[in-house]
């Protein structure tokens, strides 16, 4: 019989910042940008990011890394507002390309046919 695969996908993500309708007040520059790959976040050399607006985008990261449904606010809406409202800054999050993960690299869980066991995590 056939070990089942462990292996799922993410998408990397790149967060560039957009001039919007207001001047940016923020350390940010239009052009600014992160890339997300799993669980690893790079900027490119010599390259800052404020950490308020990186606070507001972190939630939004690891939902928009998975596959969601073509109706899904998550799947079509891309930009995101400046945290501070007196910037006019926006956060284009655009999804680059699938990486495939394995279970057994990025977690010390063990799956048991497919699913968590009981023993591995909180109780219902």
């Amino acid at each position: 019989m056939a070990k089942p695969s462990d292996q799922f996908t993410l998408y990397d993500l790149r967060v560039e910042v957009l001039a919007g309708q207001r001047p940016m007040v923020c350390n940010h520059q239009a052009g600014d940008y992160f890339e997300l790959s799993g669980e690893n976040l790079s900027l490119p050399p010599g390259q800052t990011f404020p950490i308020y607006p990186l606070a507001a985008l972190l939630p939004l990261l690891p939902a928009k890394q998975r596959e969601t449904d073509p109706n899904d606010w998550m799947t079509t809406d891309t930009d995101i507002a400046c945290p501070d409202p007196h910037c006019g800054a926006v956060f284009r999050i655009q999804r680059l390309r699938k990486r495939a993960f394995r279970h057994s690299e990025v977690s010390a869980l063990r799956l048991a046919e497919g699913k968590p066991s009981k023993s591995d995590g909180p109780s219902s």
